[in-house]
C-alpha cells in the first residue's frame, strides 16, 4: 500500500476551523460581541434577565413569556434535591478530593438513577437537562458542606438559581447585591460557542451517547487550567502578590521568565472580552462592600501592565476571580461554579447536536514515517 504524502489543510488546535452550524451562540472577535440566540449579552445583563430566562433562551431559541418562565423556573426549582444514592456517594468521597473530580463523577453517577435513563426521546432529554441544571449546584454545595463536617442543606424551591446556590452553601439567603451579581455571572458564563468543554460534549453526543455521558465529558474538560480552571489560578496569583505595591515586580518577573499569566488573551476575541466588562464592575463593587478593595485594585493594575507590555486583554476568568473571592467563595469552588453555569450551554448544544446529528470525526496531520519495512523479531538489533 502506498500512503499519500499530499498535505491536507491543518490548523493547530483546530483554530478557526468550523466544525458545525449552530443557532445557540455567536462570537464576534473583532467587535468583541457575545450573542445568545440573537440577543447581545450586554442587553441581557443590562435588561436584568434572570439566569432561568437565559437557560430557556438557550434551549428553546426564544425568551419566555411570563407564564412560560414561571413554569420553567418551577420545573428547575422542584428538581434541586439529590437522589439518596448521589447524596450517599458524596458522603463517601474523601474530603480532600478535587471538587471538579467529585462533580464529574457525581454527574455520571446521577445518570444511573435518572428516571429517564435509557430514553433518548427529545422530551426525555429536556427533562434530563433540567435535572442536571438544577442538581449540579446542589452537588457542588453539598460536597463543600460535607467536607467541612456539615450536613447538606435542603433546597428552597422559592429561591432563584443565583440565591439558591448561596442558600445551599451557607444555609441562609444572600443579600440582594450578591444574588443579582451572581445572577449576572451565571449569565455571562452560560455559553461561549465551541469552547473546549462544549466541543467535548458535542463530540460525545455525536456518537449518540447519552446526555449524562456528554456532560461528564464536558466537566472533565472544563477542569483543565487552560479552560475553566484559569479563574482559580488568577486568584492564586493575587493571593501570592498580596499587595498592590507588589504587582509591578511580580508581573515583570513573570514576563521575564515567560511564565503564563492566567486570565489574559483569547482564541477568538481581538478586543475586550464583553464578559470582562461586567465582571470588572462587579469585582469593584463586591470588593468595596466586603472592605477588601485591594483585590480589584491589584487586578486593575495587572490588567494595565499586561495590556501595555503584551497587548493582551483580560478575559472572563480574570475578574471573575476577584469577584467570587469578594463574595466569600473559596477558590476551589471557582471552577465548579463555572460548570454550574455552563451546563446550561452544554445541554443546549447536546440537544442541538441530537436534532441534526453527524458523527464528529476530524483528521490528524500525520508526522511519522510512511514506508518502513517490517523486520522479523529474530533479526532486530
Amino acid at each position: 500500500m502506498v500512503l499519500s504524502t499530499e498535505k491536507e489543510t491543518f490548523a493547530s488546535g483546530l483554530e478557526d476551523v468550523v466544525s458545525n452550524s449552530s443557532k445557540i451562540c455567536f462570537l464576534d472577535g473583532k467587535e468583541g460581541r457575545l450573542v445568545y440566540q440573537g440577543y447581545d449579552i450586554h442587553d441581557l445583563v443590562n435588561g436584568h434577565a434572570t439566569f432561568e430566562e437565559v437557560i430557556y433562551l438557550l434551549w428553546h431559541g426564544e425568551l419566555p413569556n411570563v407564564s412560560q418562565l414561571e413554569e420553567f423556573t418551577t420545573s428547575i426549582a422542584q428538581q434541586r434535591a439529590l437522589s439518596p444514592q448521589v447524596l450517599a456517594f458524596l458522603k463517601s468521597v474523601p474530603i480532600d478530593a478535587n471538587p471538579m473530580e467529585v462533580l464529574r463523577t457525581a454527574v455520571s453517577y446521577a445518570g444511573l438513577y435518572d428516571p429517564d435513563n435509557g430514553s433518548e426521546l427529545k422530551e426525555a432529554n429536556i427533562r434530563k437537562a433540567t435535572r442536571l441544571v438544577a442538581q449540579m449546584p446542589t452537588m457542588v454545595t453539598s460536597y463543600e458542606r460535607i467536607r467541612a463536617g456539615l450536613e447538606p442543606v435542603m433546597p428552597d424551591s422559592q429561591l432563584s438559581m443565583a440565591a439558591s446556590f448561596f442558600y445551599l452553601l451557607h444555609g441562609q439567603r444572600p443579600s440582594e447585591f450578591v444574588e443579582q451579581g451572581f445572577n449576572t455571572a451565571l449569565i455571562l458564563h452560560a455559553d461561549h460557542e465551541l469552547n473546549a468543554s462544549t466541543f467535548a460534549a458535542r463530540v460525545t453526543a455525536g456518537t449518540l451517547s447519552d446526555l449524562y455521558s456528554a456532560i461528564t465529558s464536558a466537566v472533565g474538560t472544563l477542569k483543565g487550567p487552560l479552560h475553566g480552571g484559569a479563574n482559580e489560578q488568577v486568584m492564586k496569583m493575587l493571593l501570592e502578590i498580596r499587595e498592590v505595591s507588589g504587582v509591578d515586580a511580580y508581573i515583570d518577573a513573570s514576563l521575564a521568565a515567560k511564565k503564563k499569566i492566567f486570565g489574559f488573551g483569547h482564541r477568538v476575541y481581538r478586543t475586550e472580552d464583553p464578559r470582562a466588562t461586567h465582571l470588572r464592575q462587579l469585582s469593584r463593587q463586591a470588593g468595596e462592600l466586603a472592605g477588601e478593595p485591594q483585590w480589584y485594585e491589584m487586578s486593575r493594575k495587572i490588567e494595565d501592565l499586561v495590556k501595555d507590555k503584551k497587548g493582551l486583554n483580560a478575559n472572563v476568568d480574570f475578574y471573575s476571580a476577584s469577584f467570587y473571592y469578594a463574595l466569600g467563595l473559596p477558590t476551589h469552588l471557582f471552577t465548579p461554579i463555572f460548570a454550574c453555569s455552563r451546563v446550561s450551554g452544554w445541554t443546549a448544544h447536546v440537544l442541538e447536536q441530537y436534532q441534526d446529528n453527524r458523527l464528529i470525526r476530524p483528521r490528524a496531520e500525520y508526522t511519522g514515517a510512511t514506508h518502513r519495512e517490517f523486520v522479523p523479531l529474530a533479526e532486530r538489533d
